[in-house]
């Protein structure tokens, strides 16, 4: 690690890459760092520590992150600084030693160590070693600074790690086993995020709807506890699997008013060999059953998946089953990707890996067929009454810009503030956002 000492910074910038897991890591060592004096500062540029909040789910995750370490210094030493760089996040857990070695970077700690953060600055500072990848079976959590001032919206982190090793995936390498925060510490933190201005709160988890408090509470006794906190306008949840949508959840759909109807359940492909080839451990029409009790419970329902095309073996055939599930789904919003082998993973080393060009194409075909579905959607939300929670100001005077209940943006024009949940009706729809006519302030 760092061989000479510097001085202890006095500003950091925190740039997070990949899911909203991260961003919340993200803003608790922002709360960390600022705990101990220092202030964030939104220009990385001008930052006496920069903290580079990784994800290794993408391809070529390992190399953005020298990038990045080589940009910041090119930057910074063309200002004659030399500012201090702490790697963070899911391709540090997996990297560890090596990007000392080979970026000589500062800091470099996982994402079951980030509340040690304070200290492995302190310790570079002194040009000691300051790297930790242990995956400790004490909480994190306890170790965290009271929650300070937030958007609209926030993130709540409550489950961590996964057990299902999925063929593809680095998740269980990075964060470790499946792990759920305490129910008292999640309504605290909840109750804290919602009397510093959260009006919304989205509950995190690789596998967020695994989480139990072990003596027979699942995530649905969670969100019905949170729903009785004054001024909580607002719950979502994600990422979820289908193997842990109990009945329970499914019925806090149709039950809990603030349980908004949105729910995000990747399915990856749409072929049962596919499937078993990946370890998902449901099938295509298991699937499809599931949608249908969870659409019979809450019929207005929003759904969003995950794909993953091109995965090692995947005929053409194959593939077509994934368009045809996703034609049988109708989905509001999708994420869809080209496989990519991650290092560490069965799937890296199976045969029949699928030529680029052909995964390229594929991948083509089913965004046209998502982006197609999820223009239909808004479409069909013209005319409708809901709520919308601003978020941010629109780039134009007068505009605002906010989530319906189905997590699409809608732009409004008025008076209004951040934190507002205006009572809109959506007048104008276009492929990613509509645009919404305000009647009234809503009812907190």
């Amino acid at each position: 690690m760092s061989v000479l000492q510097k001085t202890p910074p006095k500003t950091f910038h925190v740039k997070s890459f990949g899911c909203q897991m991260n961003v919340y890591d993200g803003e608790r060592m922002a709360e960390l760092m600022a705990a101990e004096g220092m202030v964030a500062t939104d220009d990385a540029n001008a930052a006496d520590l920069v903290v580079l909040n990784t994800c290794h789910i993408r391809e070529k995750a390992t190399e953005k992150v020298y990038s990045d370490i080589g940009r910041v210094r090119k930057v910074a030493g063309a200002e004659g600084r030399s500012p201090m760089i702490a790697v963070a996040g899911c391709v540090a857990q997996a990297e560890g030693e090596e990007i000392v070695r080979r970026a000589k970077v500062d800091v470099v700690v996982g994402p079951q160590a980030y509340h040690n953060l304070p200290k492995l600055v302190a310790a570079a500072t002194k040009g000691e070693a300051a790297l930790d990848t242990d995956m400790p079976l004490a909480s994190k959590f306890a170790a965290l600074p009271a929650r300070r001032k937030v958007a609209p919206g926030a993130f709540l982190t409550v489950q961590e790690g996964c057990d299902k090793f999925c063929t593809y995936c680095v998740v269980p390498y990075t964060r470790g086993a499946e792990i759920s925060r305490p129910f008292a510490a999640i309504v605290d933190e909840a109750r804290a995020l919602v009397d510093a201005g959260a009006r919304e709160i989205t509950l995190l988890g690789q596998n967020v709807n695994a989480w139990t408090d072990g003596e027979g509470r699942g995530l649905h006794d969670l969100i019905r506890a949170l729903d009785r906190i004054a001024g909580l306008a607002r719950i979502r949840y994600t990422t979820s699997h289908p193997n842990d949508m109990a009945q329970g959840l499914i019925d806090a759909h149709r039950d809990v008013e603030s349980l908004m109807p949105f729910l995000h359940l990747p399915v990856q492909a749409g072929s049962d060999r596919v499937l078993r080839a990946m370890n998902r451990q449901h099938t295509r029409d298991g699937y499809l059953r599931l949608l249908d009790r969870i659409r019979a419970a809450r019929p207005d329902i929003a759904l969003s998946g995950d794909f993953i095309v091109g995965f090692p073996g995947e005929t053409e055939a194959e593939f077509a089953e994934t368009l045809s599930l996703v034609d049988a789904v109708g989905y509001a919003q999708a994420y869809s990707f080209k496989y990519s082998p991650r290092p560490g993973t069965p799937a890296a080393t199976l045969g029949e890996q699928i030529p680029a060009e052909v995964m390229d194409e594929r991948l083509q075909r089913l965004q046209a067929a998502l982006n197609r579905d999820q223009a239909a959607f808004n479409a069909a939300s013209v005319g409708r009454a809901c709520s919308v929670l601003i978020e941010r100001r629109g780039k134009r005077d007068g505009q605002w810009l906010g989530k319906s209940p189905w997590l699409q943006s809608v732009h409004v024009v008025g008076p209004h503030a951040i934190g507002d949940v205006l009572d809109v009706t959506l007048t104008q729809a276009g492929p990613l956002s509509l645009t919404g006519e305000v009647r009234a302030l809503a009812a907190a």
